[in-house]
């Protein structure tokens, strides 16, 4: 008798539960399953439990509000439903009458305002998504960020280690034998970007972060406009004193 796969196998759509079939339609309107774990504040594993182990009736209620207020309200931005969601979720009780431990959101940034974010070639062809919380949870905190991309080197249009391609940084590219380069614009020591501007671009670009960073990297004059990301890094920081600006637009930082 051959083993049983151990594979999940997919759910059909009418054995769905109900939280699932919630976030599902919240999914067709642009959010990711990661966006969801934070409109309800918990783990990204709880929301994929929805459909593996038919767990998320007590957010039922919360995803409701929260697929209305996105489709009648015209309401889009994670915080505000993240909110509305609260207002519409109860904490379980233990048999003593005491709140149950829930696991929560995954830390996205550190209370010192450090984080990171990169991803391949397989999650850039999807937009990036795993980035747009980092980039958005930043921009809340008022955070400056800082980003490394890799592309062909046909793809760049000024010479490598050019002062004006990503001035102030002596460690900004690496050459690789697949005919590659990595990158880096922005830092701690040259003031960075601002995160709010960013979740901006990403936001007009109805949440593709790898088209927002490439449409800046095109305006800023650094890329072709055929030219393809294959990796992407995001790095953000609290700054110890008040930044410059150093906002997307003209070559800067």
């Amino acid at each position: 008798m051959p083993p049983r796969s151990r594979r999940q196998q997919a759910t059909p759509q009418d054995e769905l539960n109900e939280a699932a079939r919630l976030a599902d339609r919240i999914q067709h309107v642009g959010y990711t399953r990661r966006d969801i774990a934070r409109i309800i504040n918990r783990d990204p594993s709880l929301v994929s439990q929805f459909y593996t182990k038919n767990k998320g009736a007590a957010f039922v209620t919360a995803l409701r509000e929260v697929l209305t207020a996105i489709e009648t309200a015209g309401i889009t931005e994670l915080p505000e439903l993240a909110a509305i969601a609260a207002r519409h979720t109860q904490r379980r009780t233990t048999a003593s009458g005491s709140h149950a431990r829930v696991r929560g959101k995954a830390v996205l940034i550190t209370p010192s305002g450090s984080g990171t974010g990169r991803v391949g070639a397989q999650a850039i062809a999807s937009g990036s998504a795993r980035l747009r919380p980092l980039i958005a949870e930043a921009a809340r905190r008022g955070l400056r960020l800082a980003l490394t991309v890799r592309l062909a080197k046909t793809g760049y249009l000024l010479p490598s280690g050019s002062r004006t391609d990503s001035p102030g940084i002596r460690r900004d590219v690496i050459q690789r034998a697949d005919h590659t380069e990595e990158r880096s614009y922005g830092s701690a020591q040259t003031g960075g970007f601002d995160a709010a501007d960013f979740a901006r671009r990403v936001n007009a670009a109805a949440g593709d972060v790898t088209a927002a960073v490439h449409q800046w990297l095109v305006e800023t004059g650094r890329i072709r406009a055929d030219a393809h990301i294959l990796h992407l890094e995001i790095r953000t920081w609290r700054p110890a004193n008040r930044p410059r600006d150093t906002a997307p637009g003209p070559i800067r930082a």
